[in-house]
């Protein structure tokens, strides 16, 4: 393969090359971003956490936007939405000033998380707006009401039952 060349990108500050992403960090990263497609989540939180769950060591966050190429904003809010979510922690690293991370690899502990504080919210919120919903059916001329009712009375349906599945979710989760 005479002539190709490995493309090396240069941390400015340490005067050392920025390794590129192997393979295998390409691959974990894309699972990982195709998966947070499921859930509506910002592919950056995805990036970052799939090179986190990857990586041998911690890394800090001037590595994970040269890296990634992301930018500080986006590292910054992805890595404060991720410890807030217990997706990943903050790790000592000995000799190095800045806060290293780490990716949390307890599935149980995100869900649960994920599920009380992406999903409960949207529950509750549902259920108020399906109600103000209901109230303006009435307001409709008669042929149109029966249909629509039926309509709002299966969201409601699916709304009840979200909410009695959760709680269920929620203990096999030992939450």
């Amino acid at each position: 393969m005479a002539g190709q060349q490995k493309e090396t990108f240069y941390d400015v500050r340490r005067r050392s090359p920025v390794a590129p992403l192997t393979a295998l960090e390409t691959e974990i990263i894309d699972l990982f971003v195709q998966v947070s497609r499921l859930f509506g989540q910002p592919r950056s939180l995805a990036e970052i956490y799939g090179l986190l769950f990857i990586s041998a060591h911690p890394l800090a966050m001037d590595d994970l936007i040269e890296r990634l190429r992301l930018s500080k904003g986006s590292a910054s809010q992805g890595l404060k939405f991720l410890r807030n979510m217990g997706a990943v922690k903050t790790v000592y690293v000995p000799g190095d000033r800045r806060v290293h991370y780490e990716a949390v690899a307890e599935l149980r502990n995100l869900l649960a998380r994920f599920l009380r504080d992406q999903i409960v919210p949207h529950l509750e919120n549902a259920h108020a707006r399906l109600t103000r919903i209901a109230g303006m059916v009435k307001q409709l001329p008669a042929s149109d009401r029966t249909r629509v009712q039926d309509r709002v009375t299966m969201l409601q349906s699916w709304g009840k039952r979200g909410k009695r599945f959760l709680p269920l979710v929620m203990t096999i989760l030992g939450r």
